[in-house]
C-alpha cells in the first residue's frame, strides 16, 4: 500500500465513524501520513484525529481510538493504535505486499507520476549559473512527471558547453513579465574542479545531489569513485544488480512472481511504496535533492536484501524467490525511473 492509498484508506475509515454516527465531524479532503519519528512504532503514523477532534467535541485520544478500530478492519492494515496525544499508529499487512509490486510492474518507470496532465503551468526562473540550471532542469522533468507544464527562463543564454555536458536548456532568456520562481541554489566554490569535467551524470549528480543551500563539492576522486562511498555509484550498481539477477534468474529457470516478503524486505517495501509522495514533494518544492537522497535510501534497501534473491547452492527456486526477484526488478525499475527524471542514465553492466 503505497502512502496515497494509505491516506485514502485513513479517509475512508474516518467517513465510516461519521456515517455510523460514532462522531460528529466533517472529514477533511485529504489525511496526512508519515514515517513515524524517532521511538514511535508502526510503518505509518497520522493525526487526522487530531485534526478533527475540536469539532467533533470529543478527546483527540478518543478520536484516534475510534479511527484505530475503523482502520484495523481495512484491508491491507495489519493493526492500528492511538499513540500519544491523538495519533494512530498503523502498521501494515505484509500480505499487501503483491499488490504494491504489481503496481510498479505495470507502470513501470512511470510509476508515481499522475496519469495525465493537470493544467498547472509553472514557471521557473534561474540567473545565469550552471547549478541553477541544472537544478531547473531537472525540476522541470519531475514537475512533468506530475502533471504540470513548465516553462525555464534564465538570465542569459546558457553556455554552450553547459549545454552539450549537462544537457540543460531554457525556453527563454531574459527575464520574463509572468509572476514566477527564481532558483538560486549556492554554487560551487569558485575555482574548484570544474563540475562538467566529471561527465554528463556525475556533474548532474553532484550538482543536483545537495540541498540548494549547501555548496556541492566537485572533487573527482568523491563522483567517479567506483565504491560504495560514492552514492551515485551503490544506486547504479543496484540497478545493474537488478538487471543481473533477473538475467541469472532466467539461467536458473525461474522468473518473477509477486508475493509475499518476509521481515527482510521492510525497508525495501517502505522505500518504494514512498515514491510516489517523494515525486510529488520534489516537484511541489522544486527541489529534486529529495529524489537523489530517496534513490539513495532505495538502493542501500534493495543492496542489504539482494543476497536473497537467488537460491544458494542445491537450493531449488521457490515461490519466495519469484517474490524476491518480482521485489528486486521493482526496486530497478524505480531507480531508473528515479535517474531518468534527474538526466542521469542507468547502465545495466556496471
Amino acid at each position: 500500500m503505497t502512502p496515497a492509498q494509505l491516506s485514502r484508506t485513513v479517509l475512508r475509515a474516518m467517513r465510516r465513524a461519521v456515517d455510523a454516527g460514532e462522531l460528529s465531524a466533517t472529514v477533511p479532503d485529504d489525511a496526512h501520513v508519515e514515517r513515524p519519528r524517532p521511538g514511535g512504532t508502526g510503518d505509518y503514523a497520522t493525526n487526522l484525529a487530531l485534526r478533527i477532534a475540536k469539532e467533533a467535541g470529543a478527546p483527540p485520544r478518543r478520536v484516534a481510538e475510534l479511527l484505530s478500530a475503523r482502520l484495523t478492519a481495512e484491508p491491507g492494515i495489519a493493526h492500528a493504535e492511538a499513540t500519544g496525544p491523538g495519533f494512530v499508529s498503523i502498521t501494515l499487512d505484509p500480505h499487501g505486499t503483491p499488490a504494491l509490486v504489481a503496481e510498479i510492474r505495470e507502470q513501470g518507470e512511470r510509476y508515481g507520476h499522475v496519469a495525465r496532465d493537470t493544467g498547472a503551468l509553472v514557471q521557473l526562473h534561474t540567473p545565469h549559473d550552471l547549478r541553477a540550471l541544472v537544478v531547473a532542469d531537472a525540476a522541470r522533468r519531475i514537475l512533468r512527471s506530475q502533471g504540470a507544464l513548465v516553462r525555464v527562463t534564465s538570465d542569459e543564454a546558457p553556455d554552450e558547453r553547459w549545454v552539450e555536458v549537462a544537457g540543460v536548456r531554457v525556453d527563454a532568456y531574459g527575464r520574463p513579465p509572468t509572476p514566477l520562481t527564481t532558483l538560486r541554489p549556492v554554487p560551487p566554490t569558485p575555482g574548484g574542479p570544474d563540475p562538467l569535467d566529471l561527465g554528463p551524470d556525475a556533474a548532474r549528480w553532484a550538482l543536483l545531489h545537495p540541498a540548494p543551500h549547501d555548496r556541492p563539492h566537485t572533487d573527482p576522486g568523491q563522483h567517479l569513485a567506483q565504491h560504495e562511498s560514492n552514492p551515485l555509484f551503490r544506486i547504479r550498481y543496484a540497478y545493474a544488480r537488478t538487471r543481473a539477477l533477473t538475467r541469472n534468474a532466467a539461467d536458473l529457470g525461474f522468473t518473477a512472481a509477486p508475493g509475499a516478503t518476509d521481515a527482510s524486505a521492510h525497508d525495501l517495501l517502505g522505500a518504494l511504496g514512498d515514491h510516489p509522495t517523494v515525486l510529488a514533494t520534489a516537484a511541489r518544492r522544486h527541489a529534486p535533492d529529495r529524489l537523489t537522497r530517496h534513490l539513495v535510501r532505495t538502493a542501500d534497501a534493495f543492496l542489504a536484501q539482494a543476497h536473497t534473491v537467488l537460491p544458494l547452492g542445491d537450493e531449488k527456486p521457490s515461490a519466495a524467490h519469484r517474490s524476491r526477484l518480482a521485489l528486486a526488478e521493482a526496486a530497478g525499475t524505480v531507480l531508473a525511473g528515479g535517474l531518468s527524471l534527474l538526466g542521469i542514465s542507468a547502465p545495466e553492466y556496471l
